[in-house]
């Protein structure tokens, strides 16, 4: 584990794990994914059924989300290979974070092999999509690549940056900025700022340090405030979410969306989606076309929106949901 959080694999990968990322096929239970698949949907089993899950169930889910880690292949782009052979360099890379922040020996290893006048912002795509450094890496393979196989196979860039398609990033500042502004809308939404802004700056900071530095307890100390709410109000005033499908040209779909009823029935995500996206949900009778998707996995329908938002919601505190095509295959 390197200083950023990040497992580090060498540049040609010990044996075991590049094994692991060969064999594994497709989609949602990745090999590092599969704790999370199992606790999760034991919770949700629970959740359908109205019943409660324990303290000890909830942090499991917590931590398995937050530890989920993407097997990666970093391959530098054949137009900008020098004299010396670029070998690929591969990484673990953790769901929760942000490509910039983790990134940094990627940087270093493929500037060994670049002329120096030739190294601009590095940039990353995957079979031609630029890959914005502003989504979580978890929500990028899951709305580009999860019918891959792995490990995932990354190109890296360092010239002819695409200004339309990217914001420039160049320091962790401006993702730290990004960062804590996603927390203050999410708790806008959520307890109308009075959480956030009741904290001090130390907090804050102790929010993004535990990001930048992959430490779930430091994280989770702080952002647990941000996640509590009165018992009798049943939920958030709005659950803060973002819906991505790769086959529209909107970047997302966010609108108001309470957790509870007017009827004080607790809302599901297949209510949201029913509103917000009808298409992701099959009509009667009809082939399912598409798969609905939150940290690699796909969630019962009847999962109550409020507890998807307390414990699959990214440290961004919003809950990012992904609707694809089911592979044809």
């Amino acid at each position: 584990m390197d200083k950023q959080g990040n497992d580090n694999i060498d540049s040609h990968g010990p044996s075991s794990i590049k094994a692991d990322c060969k064999t594994s096929t497709k989609r949602s239970c990745l090999p590092l994914d599969f704790g999370v698949c199992l606790c999760v949907w034991g919770i949700y089993s629970l959740c359908a059924t109205g019943s409660r899950s324990s303290m000890a169930d909830d942090k499991d889910v917590l931590r398995d989300v937050w530890f989920g880690r993407i097997p990666t292949c970093f391959i530098l782009n054949q137009d900008e290979v020098t004299e010396r052979e670029a070998e690929p360099y591969y990484l673990l890379l953790p769901r929760v974070s942000y490509l910039t922040l983790v990134t940094d020996k990627v940087k270093k290893h493929f500037h060994k092999v670049v002329r120096t006048d030739d190294v601009e912002e590095m940039w990353l795509e995957y079979e031609g999509t630029p890959l914005k450094w502003h989504y979580p890496i978890g929500v990028l393979f899951d709305l580009h690549a999860s019918n891959t196989v792995l490990p995932w196979s990354i190109t890296v860039h360092f010239k002819n940056f695409p200004d339309r398609d990217l914001l420039h990033c160049p320091s962790n500042s401006v993702i730290e900025a990004h960062f804590m502004s996603s927390i203050k809308e999410a708790d806008a939404l959520k307890h109308k700022s009075q959480v956030v802004n009741d904290m001090q700056k130390k907090d804050h900071k102790q929010l993004w340090m535990g990001l930048q530095n992959d430490k779930f307890d430091q994280f989770w100390a702080m952002n647990r405030k941000l996640m509590e709410y009165p018992t009798e109000e049943g939920g958030f005033r709005y659950i803060p979410f973002r819906i991505y499908q790769t086959m529209s040209d909107r970047p997302f779909i966010q609108k108001l969306f309470r957790p509870v009823s007017p009827e004080g029935n607790m809302h599901t995500l297949g209510d949201l989606l029913k509103e917000m996206c009808p298409a992701a949900l099959p009509h009667d009778g009809e082939q399912k076309r598409y798969q609905v998707v939150i940290h690699g996995i796909e969630p019962l329908l009847e999962t109550p929106l409020q507890w998807l938002s307390e414990h699959l919601s990214h440290p961004d505190n919003f809950l990012h949901i992904c609707v694809t095509p089911v592979p044809s295959d």
